[in-house]
């Protein structure tokens, strides 16, 4: 069977749209385009039904009331409402005080970013280590939680390895010892149950491209009880979305985030199973057909379609180059313009050298079984090509240590 090319295996950067998400928006341009906020007409009564009816459908794949969903236009708006939304709101009732957060090395930028402004503008941040495996623990958050500690943000699955973190345990710490924990589950919500309850979660970042719905359009959940969550708005102006995001809706992009949630809650046991599946075969194809290639992250412990892998003594760029018919990457869609190794494999233990030999593929609801083979005779036969143009291959082939060479300096 002829494979068709390129191949899409970066599924953790975006997705396609669903065409079922599709169908379901476009009314909502050109006949229902009313303002969900206009109450007096019944093209606004239909808009806003449609949103309450998108706003149940997250809650209930959360486990959740649909109050306590707010709108936004992306998982790093929701980010940077939650984290920045609750330690202003201390910071307001209690002037003076530095609040302290507690997040992770290796946590995307839309959350280190924020934590970065925080600490310019009177908060204190804790950044903790993970292991080799990419994983924390929640004795690791328990010992850095401070009597001035507001918040713990961790992010529920890894967009570089897809490591998922011991979520409930991390809450429960948090919970019993009355911080607020956030995860931003952008690469995880839709693809593995979450129980807002059960595992402790007060806010929870979401985005609709990583589950085949459009751009531009967010979601954070915003705990209402036990405990209340209060937060300082970031965006001011008619005080939409129960004050916490003031702005229109989008509706069209709302709907298909409801629908692609819909979707995806519906068919998540079975297309978690295929898609885990097809990763596992790539990944013992690569494994078996290339030598000196090492996984990141702690493999029982990924996202159903993520694998991270380094090939050692290739330059991660000129596998990417070669593999030109193949969608893949070498780490986050958000810092893949850096010539910089991944942050994230560093934090680590990587040396430079092999983080910059990684590739991150991501499978998804698309993908076949021909797309994966295809994948992988091409890994085979580059890997293989690349490693005969360089000299260190040739040298490890005759058994040199490469780290027991003194190289000169010139």
């Amino acid at each position: 069977m002829t494979v068709q090319t390129p191949i899409y295996l970066d599924y953790a950067a975006t997705c396609p749209v669903d065409p079922r998400v599709v169908d379901a928006m476009l009314p909502f341009f050109t006949q229902m385009y009313g303002n969900a906020a206009s109450r007096t007409h019944s093209f606004g009564w239909t808009a806003e039904q449609a949103v309450d009816n998108a706003r149940a459908e997250l809650a209930r794949t959360l486990s959740a009331d649909p109050k306590e969903i707010t709108w936004t236009s992306g998982a790093t708006e929701s980010n940077n409402l939650a984290i920045k939304g609750v330690v202003e709101y201390v910071q307001s009732g209690a002037e003076g005080t530095r609040p302290h957060v507690i997040t992770a090395v290796t946590e995307h930028k839309a959350i280190l970013d924020t934590c970065k402004y925080l600490e310019r503008h009177g908060a204190d941040v804790t950044y903790l280590p993970v292991g080799p495996d990419g994983l924390l623990t929640a004795e690791q958050v328990a010992a850095a939680i401070t009597p001035a500690t507001v918040l713990v943000s961790i992010m529920f699955a890894n967009n570089e390895t897809g490591v998922v973190q011991p979520i409930a345990e991390i809450g429960k710490v948090c919970r019993e010892r009355s911080v607020l924990f956030h995860t931003d589950a952008t690469q995880a919500f839709g693809k593995v149950p979450i129980d807002v309850d059960a595992m402790f979660i007060d806010l929870l970042s979401m985005s609709a491209h990583k589950i085949y719905g459009p751009k531009g359009v967010g979601a954070l959940y915003v705990r209402r009880r036990k405990p209340r969550v209060r937060l300082a708005p970031q965006i001011h102006g008619g005080g939409h979305e129960r004050g916490n995001r003031s702005g229109t809706l989008n509706v069209p992009s709302i709907v298909g985030f409801g629908e692609a949630v819909r979707l995806a809650r519906e068919s998540m046991a079975e297309e978690s199973a295929r898609i885990q599946g097809l990763r596992d075969h790539l990944h013992d194809r690569i494994m078996a057909e290339n030598e000196h290639v090492f996984v990141n992250g702690a493999y029982d412990h990924l996202l159903p379609g993520h694998l991270n892998i380094s090939f050692a003594y290739i330059e991660g760029e000129s596998l990417l180059m070669a593999l030109k018919d193949i969608a893949l990457s070498s780490g986050s869609a958000c810092t893949s313009a850096s010539l910089e190794p991944s942050y994230v494999l560093k934090a680590m233990g990587l040396d430079d050298e092999l983080a910059h030999s990684s590739l991150r593929m991501t499978i998804g609801r698309f993908t076949t079984r021909e797309e994966v083979d295809h994948v992988a005779d091409a890994l085979k036969r580059h890997v293989t090509r690349l490693r005969e143009m360089s000299p260190l291959w040739e040298m490890v082939q005759d058994g040199i240590d490469l780290n027991s060479i003194q190289w000169a300096a010139h």
